[in-house]
């Protein structure tokens, strides 16, 4: 194995395991207004949307076609409606794939 590829990867483990213990260790030192938090937490949904949505919507710089953003949108109809993860994912599936077959790009 590579030395660099040795040091880079322990120098992102030994970087994960700080961050993963910052958390703990400065709960009681550091004090967020409570909107600060609020803002934390919608960051957060944001954040996520937005990879869901570059996911969905494009493919290597290009736009992925529909099959794919239809499928993320029954996936996404279905998780609304809670339905169990099995069958979020199926429906999605089915979706993308069937609309792949017809020809939808």
């Amino acid at each position: 194995m590579n030395i660099g590829l040795m040091a880079a990867t322990g120098v992102l483990a030994l970087g994960t395991f700080a961050f993963r213990f910052a958390g703990p260790a400065l709960r009681g030192r550091i004090t967020l207004s409570a909107r600060t938090e609020q803002l934390m937490t919608l960051s957060t949904v944001v954040l996520l949307a937005s990879l869901v949505v570059t996911s969905a919507l494009f493919e290597s710089g290009d736009f992925a076609g529909f099959a794919r953003p239809a499928g993320v949108l029954v996936g996404g109809v279905l998780a609304g409606r809670r339905a169990p993860f099995v069958v979020v994912v199926l429906g999605a599936a089915v979706v993308a794939a069937g609309l792949r077959l017809v020809g939808v790009p």
